[in-house]
């Protein structure tokens, strides 16, 4: 409503009250054009939304600065070293084009979690929870559970390796102190942790500059690079298993929850162009973020590619290359940093683990908020994942040494990527959806596009699951009762999950979470309002002041 009258004063509705601001003469329209008014708006009268779009676009921008590059780290965790190590090692540049279009479809697809969040007001975790019937609920809560203690993997093997390198501690030993080293790190919270994120991010880059140091020593031939960018091969028996093995590392399910989560810890004004400004805030800063994530694992995979083919290669760095993990990977750097290369390798591995540790923590804290509405204290959820994680990790450093914790690391890989289908379909479906999004859901252009890479990587994942599986029955050492027996089980465990991506996909969205607001009822969402029942939901404010504390490293 605005009155305009003698004494110069308008008076507007706000998103949460009223507001008002004095006009000067100057300021009235002159021959019907308006004049300019901002010089003479008395910001203080103004309420915080509108201060807040009255601010210069690049302080918009800082100010959304944040989720984006704190997700963008677990792009650069030891599970993604891992895998990019042996893809280089064991087909040089032919699975680069695995990391150029996973790396796309992150961006596109962490966007849209990202534009989830702003736009509903609620992350992901908690859309699922109304959304869904109770036992698929709880299905995928303990899904989503699973994919990050298996993120977690990578994370302590990472770091009990680069205690190995710097101090040569055992791989098991350093299993289990990596437990007590992620709670310490996590205590420092209270004491300016923002600091101390920063270093380790920084430390996560100095790796990423002895990479692309070793990349210009090296030089990569700049075609063979480049074919492998863009031409899509796959050749050699493991290739596919390393081609999935690049794409669960890199596409990781909790980073879904996780961003849907951290973009609520910034203020949006609830109107149509501060939703949008946001969206487009949070694209760029995940774009740019996910770039440099783009160019250090194809440095990764190019060093690892060039100098494993080198052949006046000695014994000992052939032997590495045969068999590459984290763990014996410092060789790589030796051009650039000489005797110092396996010092600095396992500083920058360290913080590796270390601050990915810290958004596998944040992920799993809102997983168990949003799903069964339990806020646990940071340092107890991070205690409970890093135990279950340990267990694995101890016992196959145990048994299988180095060598085996960093097969486990490609394991845990596969099954991020087998399990991404249980957040990505609900992603894709709500990000589409009018009850959801309103005005502000997918394009039609982004709707085919994500669902072709989406459905994409899902039928790689079973097509793999399949044939993996048939081929070892048909090879199989084991005696035939128990091969038959193995076979019963696992075949309907398999049909289980083809049935349960295609309820996911073709299960039709029932709660609305989104009305225009010139709706003016007042009710509040909570799990959600189905048509059904008669009412309307108003839009929530896309800011969460329970999330406005979280700590960022930027």
């Amino acid at each position: 409503m605005e009155v305009i009258g003698e004494g110069r004063e308008i008076r507007r509705d706000g998103a949460h009250g009223r507001g008002s601001r004095r006009v000067s003469a100057a300021e009235e329209e002159i021959d019907g054009l308006p004049a300019v008014k901002a010089a003479s708006v008395e910001t203080s009268d103004l309420n915080k939304d509108e201060r807040q779009e009255l601010k210069p676009g690049w302080k918009k921008f800082l100010a959304h600065v944040g989720p984006g590059f704190l997700v963008s780290l677990a792009y650069l965790d030891p599970g993604n070293l891992e895998t990019d190590l042996q893809a280089g090692a064991n087909h040089r540049y032919e699975l680069l084009w695995v990391i150029l279009i996973g790396l796309v479809f992150a961006l596109i697809i962490q966007s849209l979690a990202a534009n989830l969040g702003v736009t509903t007001g609620k992350h992901l975790a908690e859309l699922c929870k109304a959304e869904y019937p109770k036992f698929v609920k709880y299905c995928l809560w303990v899904v989503a559970e699973l994919a990050v203690i298996a993120a977690d993997i990578p994370e302590v093997i990472g770091t009990s390796f680069a205690l190995n390198i710097l101090f040569h501690i055992p791989v098991w030993a350093g299993v289990l102190i990596t437990g007590l080293s992620t709670l310490l790190l996590l205590g420092l919270q209270r004491y300016g942790v923002r600091k101390l994120e920063l270093l380790i991010s920084v430390l996560v880059f100095v790796m990423a500059a002895c990479f692309f140091g070793e990349l210009s020593y090296v030089k990569p031939p700049a075609s063979e690079v480049i074919r492998g960018l863009f031409v899509p091969r796959l050749k050699g028996n493991s290739a596919t298993s390393d081609a999935i093995a690049l794409l669960g590392a890199l596409v990781m399910p909790h980073n879904l929850f996780l961003h849907s989560a951290l973009v609520l810890s910034r203020k949006t004004p609830p109107s149509v162009k501060g939703i949008n400004d946001a969206c487009r805030f949070f694209l760029l800063e995940s774009g740019f973020a996910l770039l440099v994530a783009l160019l250090i694992n194809i440095a990764v995979v190019s060093v690892s590619g060039t100098v494993c083919a080198t052949d006046n290669l000695s014994s000992d760095d052939s032997d590495r290359c045969s068999d590459l993990t984290l763990n014996s990977a410092s060789f790589l750097l030796k051009n650039v940093l000489g005797k110092s290369s396996s010092i600095v390798y396992g500083i920058a591995l360290l913080a590796s683990g270390q601050s990915s540790t810290i958004t596998g923590t944040y992920a799993g804290q809102y997983i168990m908020q949003g799903f069964l509405d339990i806020k646990m204290r940071m340092w107890l959820q991070n205690l409970m994942t890093r135990c279950v994680a340990i267990v694995p990790s101890l016992i196959v450093s145990i048994i299988g040494g180095s060598a085996g914790a960093g097969k486990l690391i490609i394991i845990a890989s596969m099954i991020l990527s087998f399990e991404l289908p249980f957040a990505l379909i609900p992603l894709l479906k709500f990000s589409s959806n009018r009850t959801k999004m309103g005005p502000h859901k997918n394009s039609v252009f982004i709707i085919l596009i994500s669902w072709i890479l989406g459905v994409g990587i899902i039928g790689i994942n079973i097509y793999f699951l399949s044939t993996s599986f048939i081929d070892w029955i048909t090879h199989s050492s084991l005696p035939r009762p128990v091969t038959v027996l193995i076979g019963i089980v696992v075949f309907p465990v398999m049909a289980v999950y083809i049935l349960v991506i295609l309820y996911l996909a073709f299960r039709k969205d029932r709660v609305v979470t989104f009305v225009d607001k010139s709706d003016s009822s007042q009710i509040e969402m909570g799990d959600g309002v189905h048509p059904s029942d008669g009412n309307k939901a108003t839009e929530v404010m896309p800011y969460r002041e329970d999330l406005a504390d979280i700590p960022l490293p930027y």
